[in-house]
């Protein structure tokens, strides 16, 4: 494995699959047979999970809420999705812990870093909902943070697409995909793939992030071995 400790970032949209609006429990166990897969090879997992399937605070913000409560509101989505890919995770056999940066714990623990860091030296799956805790900071932002806390190895973004494209791939046929990118051009080029705070906290702790489709059965398990899958941003 080229990876020991890993920081995997699930978009909210990616738990949606096909649905309109979100979870699809067919995505959820196909996640967690992958997640199965990766942990039975001795590498150490921590998920970060968006809520975009259920609420955005971005998109609350624009309809005229408050910016602060529309992402209060979008963190609450986050705990949502991480409780639900906890149960698909322990009905794969895998022994998962949920944390949360608001505490709520009557459902899950506290995000205390090191008892994140003893779950995953133990073997157990780690997901980190309630984003970072604070408002204006993306999920995005929060697996950067959360894998530098954890001295993860690396950041892998699953996402829609199987990478990352100069334009919108779903709209242009002629957009084109990045095998490799570095830091510097991502936020020079204000590439949209991970906001530019995401982007300079793994450039300022040297923390790869790979990009990959998620919908391609198997994807999880083959970027942590390595295999040449997405783009990867060094």
């Amino acid at each position: 494995m080229t990876y020991k400790r890993i920081l995997l970032k699930l978009s909210g949209e990616a738990l949606m699959g096909q649905k309109p609006y979100g979870i699809d429990p067919a995505i959820v166990q196909s996640i967690a047979k992958d997640v199965s897969k990766v942990v039975s090879k001795n590498v150490q997992l921590a998920i970060v999970v968006g809520g975009g399937n259920i609420f955005r605070g971005l998109k609350g913000s624009a309809d005229g809420m408050d910016r602060a409560t529309a992402d209060y509101v979008g963190m609450l989505a986050t705990v949502m999705n991480a409780i639900s890919l906890q149960d698909g995770l322990e009905r794969a056999g895998v022994e998962t812990r949920v944390q949360t940066a608001i505490e709520m714990q009557e459902i899950a623990e506290p995000y205390i870093r090191r008892r994140a860091i003893r779950h995953l030296e133990k073997g157990r799956v780690v997901v980190f909902g309630g984003g970072c805790g604070n408002p204006f900071f993306t999920t995005d932002t929060t697996a950067a943070l959360r894998a530098a806390e954890i001295n993860a190895d690396a950041v892998m973004k699953a996402t829609k697409v199987d990478g990352v494209y100069d334009k919108d791939p779903n709209q242009y046929t002629n957009a084109k995909k990045y095998e490799k990118l570095t830091y510097h051009q991502v936020l020079t080029d204000e590439i949209a793939v991970m906001d530019s705070t995401a982007i300079a906290l793994c450039k300022d702790n040297n923390i790869p992030i790979l990009v990959f489709d998620i919908f391609k059965e198997g994807n999880i398990s083959r970027a942590a071995d390595g295999e040449s899958i997405g783009s990867l941003i060094s």
